[in-house]
């Protein structure tokens, strides 16, 4: 048995799948020597879920775009008045919760009181309540908050590369939504979202770190509510393979410009969105990495600041895209240098050597990460949702071949291709 396998393997071992009778799926990853837990509540449900139904409903409805977060942020009140930030100050946890394009999850770590931690994350994600009034009151600060997102440079540069590349699709809509869009949520509206998504059955607890499994299921056997179980069906979006412009650009308070360089894909799913996802970063590590050719030259030249350029696969329901971001004294010569190494691997080839190198790398990042409690309850989660296993990621990147990767190179198209550039004011192109 080789290194690879017996490190499989050994994952494998510390990974407890519970399919729980109320629907929950339970994901646990104790890691003995740690010293602290970490835990994740979350439903398959984000941002990009604004059309649905269930097969108890007659037609799908349409909700503003914002809603799963504004969900998120209501979560945390209560009918006695006591939100869960104010009970986790008692525990001593690190409490927070995120909403993303396509997932919604409530949070904590800690390093005592795991019990009483874990009992409030399960209650109080189980327990809604929403009035008029407070709804009404929570558009004033979710209103605020979307604002001060719209000066945020780094914000602006993604949600401008997602509005060049997706026609119909709503990851181009910020996750927050806009002032407009959430002045029509009410409460209604949050109970029926909440009625859908929130079931049971659409949703998972990934649990690592220091903890025992056996006390874990116990609280969790305590604390969960019946609901009855129901499939959900989502809207489709009809999105073309085809660009809208491959170019925005707009001016803010900031220093240097920043850029945003994306690439438009094929959108996958399951393991073939997971083979994707590996192919894509081997290539991203060929194309920007610390050793390849394009960062010598920008470190050298100076053209990125600091050297680096940042790279990521999003990807998700109907959506894959590349994107490139960094700080730029020329973003449009980074472009131009990225598409013209993109057009040269495509034609001379991608070295066998560099290849095997990056694989290697990928790997050990890998793997690396199950040294992370945190990172271990994330990928539990996101991978379940992904409809893959945790372990699948490792097995997927140790058994990619050579011309996998050569074949996936394909779809990086430049006439596919966006930039987003935030210039600093006074200084547009």
């Amino acid at each position: 048995m080789n290194k690879q396998m017996i490190t499989n393997q050994r994952i494998k071992e510390q990974y407890i799948k519970v399919e729980h009778p109320t629907g929950l799926t339970i994901l646990l990853y104790p890691m003995k020597g740690y010293s602290s837990a970490y835990a994740l509540f979350g439903t398959k449900y984000g941002s990009t879920d604004r059309s649905f139904k269930t097969n108890l409903d007659d037609d799908f409805v349409t909700v503003p775009d914002g809603i799963a977060h504004y969900l998120e942020h209501k979560l945390f009140e209560s009918e006695d008045g006591v939100d869960a930030f104010s009970l986790y100050a008692k525990t001593g946890a690190n409490a927070n919760a995120y909403t993303s394009f396509d997932k919604t999850a409530y949070l904590f770590s800690c390093t005592d009181n795991f019990k009483e931690s874990l009992e409030i994350l399960l209650n109080f994600v189980q327990s809604p309540y929403f009035t008029k009034e407070t709804v009404e009151k929570e558009q004033g600060i979710i209103g605020q908050e979307i604002r001060m997102y719209d000066d945020d440079a780094g914000w602006r540069v993604l949600f401008n590369a997602l509005g060049c590349m997706y026609q119909n699709h709503p990851v181009k809509v910020d996750i927050a939504g806009t002032v407009e869009s959430i002045s029509h949520i009410d409460k209604d509206l949050l109970y029926r979202c909440y009625n859908t998504f929130y079931n049971l059955n659409n949703m998972v607890l990934a649990i690592s770190g220091n903890f025992d499994p056996d006390e874990a299921l116990q609280i969790i056997n305590a604390n969960l509510k019946e609901n009855e179980k129901i499939t959900i069906e989502r809207g489709s979006y009809q999105e073309p393979a085809e660009i809208v412009q491959n170019r925005k650009e707009i001016s803010l308070e900031i220093a240097l410009p920043l850029f945003c360089i994306g690439y438009k894909m094929q959108p996958a799913s399951g393991k073939e969105q997971l083979k994707a996802e590996v192919a894509s970063d081997l290539i991203n590590e060929l194309l920007v990495g610390e050793g390849s050719e394009l960062y010598r030259q920008f470190y050298d030249t100076g053209l990125i600041s600091g050297g680096a350029i940042g790279s990521e696969v999003m990807d998700g329901n109907g959506y894959f895209c590349n994107l490139f971001e960094g700080e730029s004294r020329d973003p449009d010569q980074v472009y131009a240098f990225i598409q013209q190494k993109v057009s040269q691997l495509q034609k001379d080839g991608i070295p066998k050597e560099e290849f095997e190198l990056a694989k290697k790398m990928l790997y050990g990042r890998c793997m690396r990460q199950f040294n992370n409690v945190e990172a271990v309850a994330s990928n539990l989660l996101d991978s379940y949702f992904s409809g893959v296993d945790v372990y699948d990621r490792i097995e997927t990147v140790a058994n990619i071949q050579y011309q996998d990767v050569v074949d996936f190179l394909k779809q990086y198209d430049n006439e596919k291709s966006v930039i987003s550039i935030v210039f600093p004011v006074g200084k547009e192109s």
